[in-house]
Formats: C-alpha cells, sequence, structure tokens
C-alpha cells in the first residue's frame, strides 16, 4: 500500500515538474524597452505561470527545461493597452446597410461570435489590454468572460456594459420601457450605475454631452448633479468612470464631479485643465477615430458635407491635446475603435507625436499612464517581475521613430502566451 502511494505521488510531482517546465519561458530580445524607464540591450526576460519572474542582460542564468524565445533582432515593449474601444462592434459588409443602422438589429450573441475578428486584429496591433467602453445587450461581458476562461483569444478586457445616457426620444406607445443605461434625475443615475455594476462592469460610462460618428456637436446633456451621483456612486461600489463630451461644458462638470477620465473633448478650457493636471484626471483623446471616419464616410453612408467638419473637429482635437500636454494632465492611448478599424487602435499614436509629446512619452500613453487610469499600475504597462507576462516585439526603435509601434508589430505574448507571431522566419 505504502509502494502504490509513494509511486502515486512520485507520479504526481512528476507531472506538476513537466507542467512547471512547459510554463517556463524565456525571451531574449536585442533591446527591451521595460516602461520603468530602462532600455535593455539583449535583454533576457523569464516567464513562469503567466506572469514575468525575472528581467536581465545577456548573463542571466538561463532555467533548465525553459522553452526560448529569440526575439533578439527585435525591440521588446510592454504589452500596449487601448482604453477605449467598442469590441463588440461588428458590421457585415456583405449587406447593403451601414454599420451603424446594422448595429441595433443583430443579436448580442452573433456580435460576440463575430467580433473574434475585431479581437484577433487588436492583438495583432500589439494591444493586450482594452477598456471597452459600451456595447449593445452585455456583449461585452460575454465576450470578456469568454477570454477569461480561455474560450476566446482576444485582449484582456475591462468593460462598461450599457454607457449613461439622457432620454433622447420621444414617448412611443409600446415603448414605455427605457432603453439600457436612459436615465434623467439622480434617482435614475443611481439605479443605473448599481445595474451596471450588477451586470458585471469593471468601469462605469456616461454620456455627459451629444457626439457619436458624424455628430460633432457637444452639447452637455448631464446636469452636473447627476454626474456627480454617478462619479460618487462608482466610486463607492470601487469602480472608476469614464465621462463622455465631445465639448468642453460637460468636461468642466464631469472635471468637478471628480470622473477618472474624459473622453473626446476639444476646446477645453485653461482652468479645467489645470484641475485636471492637479487631480490627475486623464484625459483620452481619441483623435485618430474621426480621422478614420473622414476616410471611410462612404462605407458609412456619410455625403461629402461631413469632410470639412471632420477636418476641423481633427485639428481642434490636435490642439486640445497639445494644450493638455503642456498643462501636464494626463493622457492615456484610446482609438474609439468600432467595426472595421481595429487593428489601427496605435495610429493615435502618431497624433500625440504631432501634439508635442516626444515618441517616449507618446508610448507611455499605452502603457504606464494606460495601467494607471486602469487602477493596474502594478500589473500592467512595463515588464518587471511580478507584471503580467504581456510583452510584444516590433521592428525598429520605438524611442525615435513611434512608427515602429504602429506599422511594425511581429510578436504579441499575453499572460505568458503566444498568441501573434509574424516574424520572418
Amino acid at each position: 500500500m505504502r509502494i502504490r502511494i509513494f509511486s502515486a505521488l512520485t507520479t504526481l510531482l512528476f507531472c506538476s515538474l513537466l507542467m512547471a517546465a512547459d510554463d517556463l519561458k524565456v525571451v531574449r530580445f536585442g533591446h527591451l524597452i521595460d516602461g520603468k524607464g530602462k532600455v535593455w540591450t539583449n535583454a533576457v526576460v523569464i516567464v513562469r505561470g503567466g506572469k514575468v519572474a525575472k528581467v536581465g542582460g545577456a548573463d542571466t542564468a538561463i532555467p533548465e527545461h525553459a522553452e526560448l524565445i529569440d526575439l533578439s533582432s527585435y525591440t521588446g515593449i510592454p504589452g500596449l493597452i487601448d482604453v477605449h474601444t467598442h469590441m463588440t462592434f461588428w458590421w457585415d459588409s456583405t449587406k447593403r446597410t451601414p454599420p451603424f443602422a446594422q448595429l441595433d438589429s443583430q443579436s448580442p450573441a452573433l456580435l460576440v461570435y463575430m467580433a473574434q475578428e475585431n479581437a484577433r486584429k487588436t492583438l495583432e496591433a500589439g494591444v493586450t489590454t482594452v477598456r471597452d467602453l459600451g456595447a449593445p445587450g452585455y456583449a461585452d461581458i460575454a465576450m470578456r468572460d469568454l477570454i477569461n476562461r480561455g474560450a476566446m483569444i482576444g485582449p484582456r478586457m475591462f468593460v462598461a456594459t450599457c454607457g449613461l445616457s439622457i432620454t433622447a426620444e420621444p414617448f412611443r406607445p409600446g415603448f414605455v420601457i427605457p432603453s439600457c443605461g436612459t436615465v434623467d434625475g439622480v434617482p435614475e443615475v443611481l439605479r443605473a450605475v448599481r445595474q451596471q455594476v450588477a451586470a458585471g462592469a469593471d468601469v462605469v460610462k456616461m454620456y455627459g454631452s451629444t457626439g457619436s460618428d458624424h455628430d460633432l456637436t457637444g452639447y452637455q446633456t448631464f446636469t452636473y448633479d447627476e454626474m456627480k451621483a454617478a462619479v460618487d456612486s462608482a466610486h463607492q461600489f470601487g469602480k472608476r468612470i469614464a465621462i463622455h463630451s465631445y465639448g468642453p461644458d460637460a468636461v468642466r462638470d464631469a472635471v468637478r464631479a471628480g470622473a477618472d477620465s474624459v473622453e473626446h473633448a476639444i476646446d477645453i478650457d485653461d482652468a479645467t485643465l489645470a484641475e485636471m493636471s492637479k487631480r490627475g484626471i486623464f484625459y483620452v483623446p481619441t483623435i485618430d477615430h474621426n480621422r478614420y471616419y473622414l476616410e471611410n464616410r462612404t462605407q458609412y453612408g456619410w455625403d461629402e458635407q461631413v469632410a470639412p467638419r471632420f477636418t476641423e473637429f481633427i485639428q481642434k482635437n490636435l490642439e486640445t491635446a497639445r494644450r493638455a500636454h503642456n498643462a501636464r494632465v494626463p493622457i492615456a492611448m484610446g482609438s474609439d475603435a468600432v467595426f472595421t478599424m481595429f487593428g489601427q487602435n496605435t495610429r493615435e499614436l502618431s497624433w500625440f507625436v504631432k501634439a508635442g509629446l516626444t515618441p517616449t512619452q507618446a508610448l507611455e500613453t499605452a502603457t504606464c499612464n494606460a495601467a494607471a487610469l486602469l487602477g493596474m499600475p502594478d500589473q500592467l504597462g512595463a515588464v518587471a517581475p511580478g507584471y503580467l507576462a504581456d510583452l510584444v516585439a516590433v521592428d525598429g526603435d520605438p524611442l525615435t521613430d513611434i512608427n515602429a509601434v504602429i506599422q511594425h508589430v511581429r510578436w504579441v505574448m499575453r499572460d505568458g502566451q503566444v498568441v501573434v507571431d509574424h516574424r520572418s522566419h
């Protein structure tokens, strides 16, 4: 009997050692930008159990039985973070209707399944984590959970479920129940925040102004009191809150209310920028999504009259980002990717360089800054012991040319697993 027990224990130990060996990887980079302010030459990253165990130079001892991954001809960077996406916005291009016209007619189950294409393209852009700010029918919850279970390959998702918005449609007989997230007044705001938290939201989204796709207005919708109620309720549940605003007025009240980030806004006044800098409230400009809409206006069914409006908004957005940077407002990269924009997530970084950020600072908007906005500065946004093993290999030097990140991603690891490999073998 003892022999059998000993044999069983020996077998169990042997299997455990094999599993540990299978989960041990050593990645070599020619250079490594670690997100902690250091650039390593001939770097070695040891990955164990989905986390970074050690970062060292060429003389680092290599553990036995480790899988060796030679990326010595590439530059390593932390896995990138896109803090504003809509992953489940999928478009059936075979139908003769534009993307937004289809969205509400597609079942959430279909959207989740077809959005795997969006997930793949996002990973191929080097983005291993997203903050997803709104989805139909709680499709984002399902997609996040499938990815977390390993049933779907995609970026790590922090989701907002239904964004809070004011009533914007007249009463219609037979449609007396407001759609998910539609609220008016402080009590309804409190209820809606609690509903999203109960549904499993990681972050709360609030539409503080008009403006979306080809609507470039920025009229404030929620009052300061409503915003304050949403912020306080979200924070009470340990959730962060992002407030959408195309114009300066809603941003002013969102900042007064204590939002964690404001999205899209142009023409933010100097006093509000100073307050954002003081409080550490993030600005997510999403400049590039209007470039995407402008270039794809025919696909969306818009006439040529939208072109000058988009061009004007982009320039104001760029100038506001420049002023925010000069005011030392923390900036995080958000693409606002929808439908066919996935894979272009990191083009936002080129706008940041145009706004006066150095390539190093631009890269930080998608690494350490974005990780701080998510509340995960000790787990994401860097390659260091104890951090999640999210690694990206690019051709070139991102610290002198940000296009190395935008155009030349060759290999991606997420949670210690290789999810993209486009190296020339």
